[in-house]
């Protein structure tokens, strides 16, 4: 593509994306990546001791994902400094900005600086993507989780969309016996066509006993803890929603369950194979922009 690019922090997902990118003979500059010893010395990646003259040369910059961990300061695991959002927004006067999961307060500030966001985390080719390295990720989990194999054992998937598709495919391609509960009859009737078994999220209760593994991947709290009563002793609860999650988590500790909070799984599992889907996003992203 050639052309060039500003990175300002992120995790080891934006690592690998930096090295692809210089690799295909961009020009990438970067800011609070300094510990990431794995981009010093390849060509085209330019490290920058001060952020003004990291987004000098350039109209695009890409921001971590997500973009902060804290609500207050860029994330920026690699590096010892610190950057607060607003300090930020305010260098980026009048250009584009592709970050992930981007808060309103974000988009005041970026109006006030006539800054350009896309939230890449909305880009529907990276979520579908994204639900690859996640359902593997479960998986890993899992297995290491548990002392039991996953041929056989009975599983139980809340949630029918992107990920709950993804999982309940791999999972069955493993031999194990997957129910998936969702509340919409349109779900429940896919889920059937998909040959699984199913079952109403709004009627779970004492059948939620018989099952080895629960993972959760709605947004709402579904676990609660009268259902939470009828989980066995030995059962494998797995979040995979983002805060605050949708399984109650001080009940789960008050009763010793073992519960797996999978945030974040395609970074941690993947990087590389993500860094790539993210890669192809903005691409996409930019021959939009620009019309290419």
């Amino acid at each position: 593509m050639n052309k060039k690019f500003t990175i300002v922090g992120g995790d080891l997902r934006t690592i690998k994306l930096a090295k692809m990118l210089a690799n295909e003979n961009n020009i990438v500059y970067t800011y609070g990546l300094e510990k990431a010893e794995e981009l010093k010395g390849i060509t085209n990646i330019i490290f920058c001791e001060k952020l003004a003259e990291a987004v000098k040369e350039t109209e695009i910059i890409l921001g971590p994902i997500p973009y902060s961990s804290d609500g207050i300061n860029i994330n920026m695991p690699f590096s010892e400094k610190k950057l607060s959002i607003r300090e930020l927004m305010h260098i980026l006067n009048a250009k584009i900005l592709i970050a992930g999961s981007i808060t309103p307060e974000v988009y005041e500030l970026a109006n006030d600086e006539y800054i350009e966001i896309i939230d890449i985390m909305k880009r529907e080719e990276l979520a579908v993507l994204n639900t690859i390295a996640t359902a593997e990720g479960t998986i890993e989990l899992a297995i290491a989780n548990t002392n039991k194999v996953l041929h056989g054992s009975n599983i139980l998937i809340l949630g029918f969309g992107r990920i709950g598709k993804v999982l309940a495919r791999k999972l069955a391609g493993l031999s194990a016996k997957v129910t998936c509960a969702a509340r919409k009859e349109e779900d429940l009737a896919w889920i059937k066509a998909y040959g699984h078994m199913e079952t109403n999220i709004n009627i779970l209760g004492n059948n939620l006993s018989k099952y080895d593994i629960i993972i959760n991947t709605v947004p709402h709290m579904i676990l609660t803890e009268e259902r939470l009563n009828y989980v066995k002793k030995d059962c494998l609860l797995i979040d995979l929603a983002s805060n605050p999650g949708g399984i109650d988590k001080k009940v789960v500790k008050n009763k010793n369950l073992k519960l797996v909070w999978g945030l974040a799984l395609p970074g941690k599992v993947a990087p590389t194979t993500t860094a790539e889907f993210i890669k192809d996003t903005i691409y996409n992203i930019i021959k939009e922009i620009y019309k290419e």
